[in-house]
């Protein structure tokens, strides 16, 4: 059908797109953080949208908080648990809501697989052209994010929504991306209570087929312990990169520890070694409760392993645990601030809650494990009577198996 006489035709094809890409590429290197917004809004005003939002998670993972910045529309925070906006968020996909007068699109910012937030926008009316720019749009938008973030404080200010202590800002800037997915694993974390963390922290790497995971809690509370997190990850990180075993990264952990603060203070820790091919699971306990083996929804064992003595503490050369894992299996690390908290009666939360926990929310639909972690983290702090005293880190595995390569082909 031919446009009316005076109305605008708009161009999305994909020769348009990829002009305007390159444009906002070649600007973006140079551009300030606070230009990022207008920018933005530019861009999507080229393909005839209007009303731009750009939505950031907060801290504690509850909502999704609108950037400021001028030519952007600042409404008030969305919900993650029930918005269209925490839709796209948590399931990695394009949301479109019709309007009165036109569509409102809902796009996940996602940094490699980690998702950064969401660009909302309004359009007259959606087609498949528009789909495929705006979501390449979306993909660069969430560069551009983590690229300026690196030295603004700007999108912290804006995910902030309470007060954060000195340990929890140390904490924060310690951890990798909260989550990563590749077709053969996928990891998630997530750290309570977000605004006054201080011990717990967590890391990861994936280098060639081997995912490297640290799960740590330091004693004590405050910047004491925020201060032996920061040497222990930066004890594991080290060691991780120098290709040692697991047995060698537990004794130089343990080392830089003692000698930095004495043998008074210790970091309890898992570490494991993951090959995303084979499944095959390497695993040291230094002191941390065991890890639960989730099967088709269930939890199935607790992967069980020799623990040695908690990092600091001098401890023999630990033996590894060996499991092997089956497709669409997770694992579940956590602290002791999951299990110890007390609960109406003053008893510990406990395992055997926190599995049954696991067990019925397992009953329902499963989704992408960033979107069932939070579920579990929050159903986990209603149960302990919304509040967590100590720290409390949960952090999950899912293996899925088979290659990537065929990523590396182009159509």
């Amino acid at each position: 059908m031919s446009p009316a006489m005076g109305e605008e035709i708009v161009d999305r094809s994909e020769g348009f797109g990829e002009r305007l890409l390159g444009l906002l590429l070649d600007r973006a290197r140079l551009m300030p953080p606070q230009l990022i917004a207008p920018l933005i809004a530019e861009e999507v005003a080229r393909v005839g949208g209007s009303d731009v939002s750009i939505l950031l998670q907060d801290y504690a993972q509850e909502l999704l908080v609108p950037l400021s910045g001028r030519k952007l529309h600042v409404d008030r925070p969305e919900p993650i648990a029930d918005s269209p906006a925490g839709r796209a968020f948590l399931h990695a996909e394009v949301v479109e809501v019709a309007q009165a007068r036109g569509v409102r699109m809902y796009l996940p910012l996602l940094d490699g697989s980690d998702q950064v937030g969401v660009m909302a926008l309004t359009l007259d009316a959606v087609t498949d052209d528009d789909r495929r720019l705006l979501r390449r749009l979306a993909g660069l938008v969430a560069d551009m994010l983590v690229t300026k973030n690196s030295y603004t404080d700007q999108f912290f200010l804006a995910r902030r929504r309470e007060p954060m202590s000195v340990s929890a800002e140390i904490q924060w800037s310690l951890l990798p991306p909260l989550s990563m997915s590749v077709p053969q694993i996928e990891v998630a974390g997530m750290l309570e209570p977000a605004y006054r963390v201080a011990g717990d922290s967590f890391d990861y790497a994936l280098n060639d087929n081997v995912l490297h995971v640290a799960v740590i809690d330091a004693m004590g509370h405050g910047l004491d312990a925020a201060s032996m997190a920061t040497i222990a990850i930066g004890a594991y990180r080290h060691a991780r990169r120098v290709y040692v075993s697991l047995a060698e990264t537990y004794a130089f952990m343990d080392d830089a520890i003692c000698r930095q603060f004495g043998p008074d203070h210790f970091v309890t820790a898992q570490l494991m070694h993951v090959n995303i091919t084979t499944g095959e699971l390497e695993l040291v306990n230094a002191g941390h409760p065991a890890p639960l083996l989730i099967r088709d929804g269930r939890v199935v064992q607790q992967l069980e392993s020799a623990t040695t003595l908690p990092v600091g503490c001098g401890g023999e050369e630990p033996r590894i645990a060996e499991h092997l894992l089956q497709q669409g299996d997770r694992v579940l690390c956590y602290t002791d601030g999951i299990i110890e908290e007390h609960v109406a009666g003053g008893e510990p939360f406990g395992e055997e809650r926190l599995i049954r926990c696991v067990n019925r929310l397992g009953e329902e639909q499963s989704e992408a494990v960033r979107a069932d972690l939070r579920r579990l983290s929050h159903t986990l702090k209603g149960e302990r009577g919304g509040h967590t005293s100590d720290d409390a880190t949960l952090f999950m595995i899912e293996w899925h198996g088979g290659a990537a390569d065929h990523l590396t082909v182009l159509d």
